[in-house]
């Protein structure tokens, strides 16, 4: 497939005129392609055109480009009424609705209409790309280019090679996507393909948590904001994308996948779905909103410290070095002896493990013993576990010496794992399937979830941060306590912790 992506002639073809076309069309043509736009309904593809002229004046009003490129990228667009406007495009991207039926449809007619060499893409962000080629006469010069929502705001776009693509269709689809001003990735077909995959760790894990009663939404958000980084808690963002984009999505790679536990979807979003909470858009989600504001009750205020000693277990040393200077710097007395006294604060600092399994198996009081997260948010937002029979007096207790200063505590239910151990350990395993599976290189992973989804960092990243080995742990002793297969860790996480290596190294 002979094309020159940069020629400076170089005809591109955009079917549909929706929010994906319209944003593809804008980006092809402030690229300098002369571009094609084709919409069943006509009226929709005229008013299309004049939005991105609106869009791109926009951008010129911000500064963001000239005048004169403004009206050169508006001159490079043109409605045609019919497909088979389409004959002398080198490239067409297809952009129509998520139906199956009706790509098969699209890509058949336009068969019929372009030249043998004409590469043609789907924009599909979860059908399969060697699953839409296979009604073609051509297989080979069909590929996925999946751009994110607002295209022209999201620089990533995956281009996708089916079973049966040619490696030069997708060359020629990468050097399109930086003529476009994006970040391309190279992605092998695969449910989900890169992005979607990885973001079923952060959501689906979170809603699994609420699922076990182990905390409330608002409480999530917050220790996902505040202890991990993400600029927005795992329900803010379902809110912002829709439960009804997001679930079907979900439920759609469990399938696709054979039922894989990684991605088992939660009860409680296809809940919300059935109820038609839905999110920001309809004014009620996992928040009520008004005005577009979400509702967020006030964080309760932390009671006063009891002043009681506090014995802090030594089974996870370094973790126990690091809350003895925290507790001494509150003002608490810290007991060194082998076993705490009577009335004593009990913390212990699990990794993977809940509180009751600790003080289980370190045969401690459960009734005076708090577990803290020593891995995320000590020094932004600490999460103290309790166990099912701790006493509200130290709760009360470990809630006011960790929780009254500057940096504030979110008290929770028993559960392997945290929150943030949870949700990171489940999104860096996801990572880790996906660079097993060679659907992307480790750097291409973490770049694309960063761009797409705005995580800090990548999975593979996540991992690195606290270590292979502390993610390993924390999967094991997850899967140990739970049985759930779902946080089995993959070899590509076990075989670089038994190694001590970065999870961003490739095979060799």
């Amino acid at each position: 497939m002979n094309i020159d992506p940069n020629r400076e002639d170089l005809n591109v073809g955009v079917v549909g005129a929706g929010a994906m076309g319209r944003g593809i069309a804008q980006v092809a043509a402030a690229g300098g392609c002369q571009v094609k736009l084709y919409d069943a309904n006509n009226d929709a593809a005229k008013e299309a055109a004049e939005f991105i002229g609106k869009m791109l004046k926009r951008n010129v009003e911000k500064g963001r480009m000239s005048a004169e490129d403004a009206d050169v990228a508006i001159a490079n667009i043109e409605v045609i009424d019919a497909m088979s406007g389409f004959a002398d495009c080198e490239i067409v991207i297809e952009a129509v609705v998520e139906n199956l039926d009706i790509k098969h449809i699209v890509f058949r007619e336009l068969e019929t209409i372009v030249g043998p060499e004409t590469i043609i893409a789907s924009n599909t962000s979860s059908l399969s790309v060697t699953t839409i080629a296979s009604a073609c006469e051509m297989p080979e010069r069909v590929a996925g280019m999946h751009f994110f929502n607002p295209v022209p705001l999201m620089k990533l776009v995956e281009v996708i090679d089916g079973v049966r693509t040619d490696p030069a269709a997708g060359d020629v689809l990468m050097g399109l996507g930086k003529r476009m001003g994006r970040a391309p990735v190279r992605v092998a077909d695969a449910p989900g393909f890169l992005v979607n995959q990885v973001g079923r760790g952060y959501n689906i894990e979170c809603a699994h948590i609420v699922s076990d009663g182990v905390a409330n939404f608002a409480d999530v958000d917050r220790i996902c904001r505040d202890a991990v980084g993400f600029r927005m808690g795992p329900f803010e963002l379902m809110d912002l994308t829709a439960v009804d984009v997001t679930h079907p999505a979900t439920e759609l790679i469990y399938s696709q996948f054979y039922h894989e536990p990684r991605y088992r979807p939660a009860t409680l979003m296809q809940m919300h779905l059935d109820a038609g909470i839905l999110g920001r858009k309809v004014g009620q989600g996992f928040y009520t909103y008004v005005d577009g504001k979400a509702q967020v009750d006030g964080e309760a205020q932390a009671p006063a410290f009891d002043g009681r000693p506090v014995w802090i277990s030594n089974a996870e040393p370094e973790a126990a070095e690091k809350l003895i200077a925290i507790v001494k710097a509150a003002g608490a007395t810290v007991e060194s002896g082998a076993a705490p006294s009577d009335g004593a604060l009990i913390l212990v600092t699990p990794i993977g493990s809940d509180a009751t399994d600790c003080a289980v198996s370190e045969g401690l009081d459960a009734s005076r013993t708090i577990a803290v997260d020593s891995v995320y948010g000590l020094d932004k937002r600490r999460t103290l576990m309790k166990t099912a029979i701790t006493k509200s007096e130290f709760v009360d207790a470990a809630h006011g010496l960790l929780g009254g200063g500057d940096v504030p505590a979110t008290v929770i239910g028993d559960t392997p794992g945290f929150i943030a151990q949870r949700a990171v350990a489940a999104i860096c395993n996801i990572g880790c399937a996906v660079a097993q599976a060679r659907t992307a290189t480790p750097d291409d992973i973490d770049m694309a979830v960063v761009l797409a989804l705005n995580y800090p960092m990548g999975p593979l990243s996540f991992g690195d941060a606290i270590g292979a080995t502390t993610v390993l742990k924390i999967l094991r002793n997850i899967q140990r306590l739970t049985g759930d297969p779902r946080y089995r860790p993959t070899p590509w996480l076990r075989r670089r912790a038994e190694l001590g290596v970065s999870l961003l190294t490739p095979e060799s």
